[in-house]
């Protein structure tokens, strides 16, 4: 017998499909919540939030390494969030999927 897939494994992967995909999981997770999509939720959020600020402030000083290692290191990132998702694990994203559980709070 197969094991059930966790309640809110949609609202999770939605997360990770750009920011507005987060923004649109955070709605979806409003009613009923699930603990599985709101932590990925979280976990989606900041790591999309945390690409566009690195981009911004790449842009003032423009640096083409910069811009290489800003991709490589969000794919990175995004892949292994997204796989956690898709195979229903609560695998925090390394270095800072922690923080991303403690300052992401208001994402119920």
């Amino acid at each position: 017998m197969e094991a059930q897939p966790p309640k809110g494994r949609t609202t999770g992967i939605v997360a990770y499909i750009t920011i507005v995909g987060a923004l649109i999981a955070i709605t979806m997770n409003m009613e009923p919540k699930h603990a599985f999509a709101r932590f990925h939720i979280r976990q989606a959020f900041g790591i999309h939030l945390l690409f566009h600020a690195f981009a911004i402030l790449n842009n003032l000083w423009f640096n083409a390494f910069g811009f290489a290692g800003l991709y490589l290191a969000y794919f990175i990132l995004w892949i292994y969030g997204f796989m956690g998702a898709l195979n229903g694990k609560k695998q925090e994203v390394p270095l800072v999927g922690s923080y991303f559980q403690k300052w992401f709070t208001f994402i119920n």
